[in-house]
């Protein structure tokens, strides 16, 4: 997948003010003052700079934190976790792999039943792909997740 996902200077130049801020700088949006919050759309989270699928609406839950938050990513390999020590705190910061994207953190009080993780993400480093729009936006291959999803009975 690195061939196909990358971090390119247009793709910078294009982004927000805000997007910018938080996936090159390691800035943080307002909780509760973002898209995605909660935004409960079947579809793909992938990153803003690099269009690499990141994390899909069926393992998105309502953490109560205000920001988007995950169980668990789509393709481990396209999250990157770093040791972050600033504001006299120690967390795990994750990155994007092919944009170099900072996303937000992960931490360990995410549903038990679920690995117990919790992926807090900031929705400027995103961009949402319906369900509906997988196939021709070229991530066709995981719409069968969220078939499987409706087969088992759980949320979109």
């Amino acid at each position: 997948m690195s061939e196909r996902y990358h971090k390119s200077p247009e793709a910078v130049a294009n982004l927000t003010a805000n997007q910018y801020q938080v996936t090159q700088e390691a800035a943080t949006e307002p909780a509760f003052h973002n898209e995605f919050w909660d935004h409960k759309e079947a579809g793909l989270y992938v990153d803003v700079v690099s269009g690499e699928p990141l994390f899909t609406s069926t393992k998105k839950f309502d953490s109560g934190c205000g920001w988007p938050s995950f169980t668990t990513p789509l393709v481990p390999e396209n999250v990157i976790e770093k040791s972050d020590r600033k504001f006299g705190m120690t967390r795990t910061e994750v990155r994007s792999t092919h944009g170099d994207s900072h996303l937000g953190h992960v931490f360990n009080d995410g549903p038990v039943s679920e690995g117990g993780l919790r992926y807090c993400i900031n929705s400027a480093a995103l961009r949402f792909v319906p369900y509906d729009q997988l196939e021709a936006q070229g991530y066709g291959e995981f719409k069968n997740l969220f078939e499987e999803s409706k087969a088992k009975g759980t949320s979109s």
